[in-house]
């Protein structure tokens, strides 16, 4: 990997990350034009008795998207703003207290005071395995999660260089973006059962297309725009997240000045990195490393091309070339 400098790299993922944020709300809008032009199309009448369908899907998408982007804009105000205890009560994390952990402050204390960063809050998952993740939209929501096990099996070095990587998240402004993007999927998934809904209960009004042949097939149509759609969503928020794991791993190593204690770190969170308390794709996306199980041989090849995070191997292997 080519090394440009990391606010280089910052630079380029912000500008990446901006277009992939912008193209969320053109599919949203994209996927209701569509379901509108396939419902106009089943309730028109046969030749003649009808205005053009083009005239009626721009009619009804005038009057669909109003609500549509509305919906869309309190769904997502309301997740914004109530991510921090989606996620505490998606990952089971509760406050760790400076008592229960003096040296885990310490080190997030000491980090934080050489970047010049306000110190976050720091939660705690009652887990044995290792892993961690960062989280909050701002100065005041901002957190730092730690398991049980990556505390106690990790040494100094090893915590420290985890802990710079969650606050590079921070730092770089990686936790609001994420979080936006998994507000955004969640969006689309909500547009696009609602309009296939909207068609599967949709009357047919032409006789010469009530067959059933005829209602497959837009069936068929309208789950496969609805897939296509979703799948690009999904895509676009693997990229933003694949991408900001590497910049991270560059953070802690600069915060650091020790590169090989990250790798290190995450070859013995690579080990047991399962929490069983998450099972929630979009919040496992968070974590230094996904927490679920993951499958191997031609499953695991093919699942990696949509990972939430890079191959560790190859995270590990770029730290040890510092």
């Amino acid at each position: 990997m080519e090394y440009v400098g990391i606010q280089t790299q910052k630079s380029r993922n912000d500008a990446r990350s901006i277009v992939l944020l912008l193209m969320f709300p053109c599919l949203v809008v994209g996927m209701v034009y569509l379901f509108c032009l396939i419902i106009a199309w089943l309730q028109s009448a046969p030749e003649g008795e009808s205005l053009p369908l083009l005239a009626v899907t721009n009619a009804m998408f005038a009057e669909c998207a109003p609500y549509a982007l509305g919906g869309t804009l309190v769904w997502f105000v309301i997740a914004y703003f109530a991510n921090t205890q989606i996620i505490k009560s998606s990952t089971g994390a509760r406050p760790l207290e400076r008592r229960e952990c003096k040296r885990v402050y310490n080190l997030v204390e000491n980090l934080c005071l050489s970047q010049g960063m306000k110190m976050p809050r720091i939660n705690i998952i009652d887990d044995n395995s290792l892993n961690a993740f960062a989280s909050g939209i701002n100065e005041r929501t901002y957190t730092v999660t730690l398991s049980k096990g990556i505390i106690d099996k990790l040494d100094d070095a090893e915590l420290e260089a985890v802990i710079a990587h969650e606050l590079s998240h921070i730092r770089n402004h990686d936790v609001r973006l994420l979080i936006v993007s998994i507000v955004f999927v969640g969006v689309f998934s909500m547009v696009a059962e609602i309009a296939f809904r909207s068609i599967l209960y949709t009357p047919r009004r032409s006789s010469s297309r009530d067959d059933k042949g005829g209602a497959v097939i837009m069936l068929l149509v309208a789950a496969i725009v609805a897939a296509i759609g979703y799948l690009l969503a999904v895509m676009m928020r693997f990229a933003i997240s694949r991408k900001r794991e590497y910049l991270a791993d560059a953070g802690a190593a600069e915060m650091t000045h020790n590169p090989l204690a990250l790798a290190s770190a995450l070859r013995k969170i690579s080990a047991d990195p399962d929490i069983e308390a998450v099972t929630r794709d979009d919040v496992a996306q968070l974590f230094i490393q996904h927490p679920g199980k993951q499958a191997s041989g031609l499953i695991g090849s093919l699942g990696s091309l949509f990972a939430t995070h890079p191959p560790i191997e190859e995270r590990i292997r770029i730290l040890e070339q510092f």
